[in-house]
């Protein structure tokens, strides 16, 4: 089918454009869970509870977190208690409220146009506040988390993303908008202000997406865009914002999810599309798609029962073939849905509860997880050796520490080796794959057979600095870790590297300018303030040095090397008791840290 907006140079016009024409789409889809998917973080906004005085408890790091309105700001406190004194107090401002309140709502941080997330979610279901999905059990980043272009392609429109970055935007959407399912509508909207119509009741309009015109595996990529949760690899040269409606996902990027033989394995909060698939409904009728019983345009709370088991009554002789008993059909009220659909809880998002899209009979679904039998591609029925290596060491990244992933992984590349892929792509990809093995010494190996200026990937440089500074030639990691600034020039992280290994070849005044770059686009970097300060101490600038190292202390109450520093500072320059007072904060929670105790035994405090 031949899609006119598929071609690159036409643009996108907005929502509002859209609404002019189509007001009666428009306004019914505001209120859908597409359309109340992002958006700025406003009392009118937020779904969530504040009486009372909420906060959330992390055991594992010893903070409380609490959000509060200050006027019409929303704000989040994270604090620490010693007894009945808070010896650590920070707030973060809100920008974003992400999620459409069916099920929850998440909090997003604007730090002069980086994003990151905040730790605590509001989950709607129980109306009740705790830590941010993946925040639990000791993995709570804090205010650190990078929203990324792959997660704001699917929660929101398309934002305008700072080049160089990661998380940096120069602006950002409020909402899935109407041109992420039709396509962008310049020449749509351009023929029919020249009044060039097509009756659409007869023929297809090719200047827009009409999903519902769409061939069954196109229609399901558009929905599987970001209904279809896994491990997700982009393609060598792909970027998230590539995939327009009427592509196929495996053009730009694969997704993967492990397979667990003889078991269901639970389910991901967005895997509606995967689970459809495993429906025995899906496979006898040849497949049905997401819009058999879904309007886009209009909220699933809006839509009666009665639309969603119309499917089911058109395939099973309008609900008589059902062997249920007449008393339980009318205590269900007779709903196909509830029964063969029912609601459960997913695997990745807690106090939730979701629609099971995988359609089964009751009582015979399987239950529990069977053995891992390994990663299954869900968008190539014949990915090729390189892909399932790729596939592989993403999960490893993502979501297990088990070796046998990266075991996997080796063997696909061997495989890989032997189709003659590109041997850059494959040395990458190898180097990749050592990184994670953490065989650094092969991996600086490997890297010197080539030169930093070969390579257009920043991960793969800043892989190979890693490698080298890991066995101690912080020379050589050098130029890699400065051509992985070059390639993302926007990125903290890599800089702040990058200035590590300048300060640790005695640079010092090149390594001060990157400390003070990174600081300017990441203000809450603690390493940055520490190392900057420390520089500083060095050179005999106290009062500077104490000031960066203080910071560096609020922003992070559990970064070592700045308290340490101060204890040291605190003792040269004659404060012994409050030198004596960091120490003995520091063996309350590191009692166990060598550097602790040395400076405990040397001074004599316990």
């Amino acid at each position: 089918m031949c899609i006119r907006d598929r071609v690159d140079t036409v643009s996108y016009v907005g929502m509002e454009t859209c609404a002019s024409c189509h007001p009666d789409h428009h306004d019914t889809y505001q209120h859908t869970g597409m359309g109340r998917s992002f958006g700025l973080a406003t009392r009118d906004r937020s779904d969530a509870d504040y009486s009372g005085h909420p906060q959330v408890y992390d055991k594992a790091l010893d903070l409380y977190y609490r959000p509060f309105w200050a006027g019409d700001s929303l704000k989040i406190a994270e604090f620490r208690l010693d007894g009945k004194d808070t010896i650590h107090y920070l707030v973060q401002t809100i920008s974003y409220v992400i999620g459409s309140g069916q099920h929850t709502n998440s909090h997003l941080i604007n730090r002069g146009g980086y994003l990151f997330q905040a730790p605590i979610t509001f989950y709607t279901q129980e109306k009740r506040w705790d830590l941010a999905p993946g925040f639990s059990d000791g993995h709570n980043s804090r205010f650190s988390r990078l929203i990324e272009t792959e997660c704001m392609t699917c929660h929101n429109g398309l934002p305008q993303p700072l080049a160089g970055s990661l998380n940096g935007y120069e602006a950002v959407p409020t909402g899935i908008d109407c041109e992420r399912c039709h396509g962008p509508g310049a020449e749509h909207v351009r023929q029919k202000l020249a009044g060039i119509l097509v009756d659409t009741a007869n023929d297809i309009d090719y200047t827009i997406v009409h999903p519902g015109k769409l061939p069954l595996d196109a229609q399901l990529d558009l929905c599987q865009r970001c209904h279809l949760q896994g491990v997700t690899v982009l393609n060598e040269g792909s970027d998230w914002f590539d995939f327009r409606p009427g592509d196929r996902i495996s053009d730009h990027w694969n997704i993967f999810l492990p397979d667990f033989a003889g078991g269901n394995g639970g389910f991901l909060m967005a895997s509606q599309a995967e689970r459809l698939r495993r429906s025995a409904c899906f496979v006898a009728t040849g497949g049905i798609s997401c819009i058999t019983c879904h309007n886009p345009h209009q909220s699933v709370r809006e839509t009666p029962r009665a639309v969603f088991n119309q499917p089911c009554k058109d395939c099973h002789g309008g609900g008589s073939a059902c062997k249920a008993t007449l008393a339980v059909r009318q205590a269900g009220a007779d709903d196909c849905s509830r029964c063969h659909m029912p609601r459960s809880g997913s695997v990745d998002i807690p106090h939730v509860t979701i629609t099971d899209h995988k359609v089964s009979i009751p009582g015979r679904a399987q239950t529990g997880q069977g053995a891992f039998s390994g990663l299954e591609c869900l968008t190539d029925d014949q990915p090729d050796a390189m892909t399932m290596a790729r596939g592989y060491l993403r999960f490893f990244e993502a979501f297990s520490t088990d070796p046998a992933m990266l075991d996997s992984a080796a063997r696909y590349l061997d495989q890989a080796a032997r189709e003659s892929p590109d041997p850059g792509f494959l040395q990458r990809t190898r180097l990749h794959l050592l990184y994670l093995q953490k065989n650094h010494a092969a991996g600086a190996v490997l890297a010197a057979t080539t030169t930093p200026g070969d390579w257009q990937d920043a991960w793969s440089c800043y892989r190979a600095g890693e490698c080298f500074s890991s066995v101690g030639n912080i020379g050589q990691s050098l130029p890699w870790l400065a051509r992985a600034v070059e390639l993302l020039p926007r990125h903290p992280d890599f800089r702040l590297k990058y200035a590590n290994a300048l300060a640790a070849l005695g640079q010092n005044e090149a390594a001060t300018r990157e400390y003070t770059e990174v600081l300017k686009q990441e203000p809450n970097a603690a390493q940055a303030w520490s190392n900057l300060g420390f520089l500083e101490l060095q050179r005999g600038e106290g009062s500077s040095g104490e000031r960066r190292l203080r910071e560096a202390a609020r922003l992070d109450p559990d970064y070592l090397p700045a308290r340490l520093h101060l204890a040291q500072w605190y003792r040269a320059s004659g404060r012994e008791l409050e030198s004596a007072i960091v120490v003995k904060q520091l063996l309350k929670r590191h009692a166990g840290d060598p550097s602790v105790q040395a400076l405990a035994e040397r001074w004599q405090i316990r």
